[in-house]
């Protein structure tokens, strides 16, 4: 058994607010939001942060943005716009090492840089 938080989540161990699921990905409502509408999408197979992903990961990446489109489409956000980010390693601010995207929407957002 992991002591991956996430990899509990995906498996049903712990219990979440599920919002999305497939066969390889997890999306779940974030227990600490920033924005009304923050979700995180999760692949089930635990790859602990972006720098981490293989060619082999291609595909599984692919579809997390594919959910990611859904989940916001279901959320009332494909047309007003989201923000989809990653954080990888402690300088990128990755709390959970298992890689996620989280999904923010329902307000405006502050531009970057």
């Amino acid at each position: 058994m992991s002591d991956c938080i996430f990899c509990k989540i995906a498996g049903g161990e712990v219990p979440a607010e599920i919002v999305y699921q497939d066969d390889q990905i997890v999306g779940f409502k974030d227990i600490r939001p920033v924005a009304p509408v923050h979700i995180l999408l999760i692949p089930r197979k635990h790859i602990p942060d972006l720098t981490a992903i293989t060619p082999e990961d291609a595909e599984l990446i692919g579809r997390l943005h594919l959910a990611a489109v859904k989940v916001a489409a279901d959320q009332g956000l494909a047309e007003r716009g989201f923000r989809l980010v990653n954080n990888c390693k402690a300088e990128g601010g990755q709390v959970v090492y298992h890689l996620h995207f989280h999904l923010l929407g329902g307000r405006q957002m502050r531009t970057l840089g």
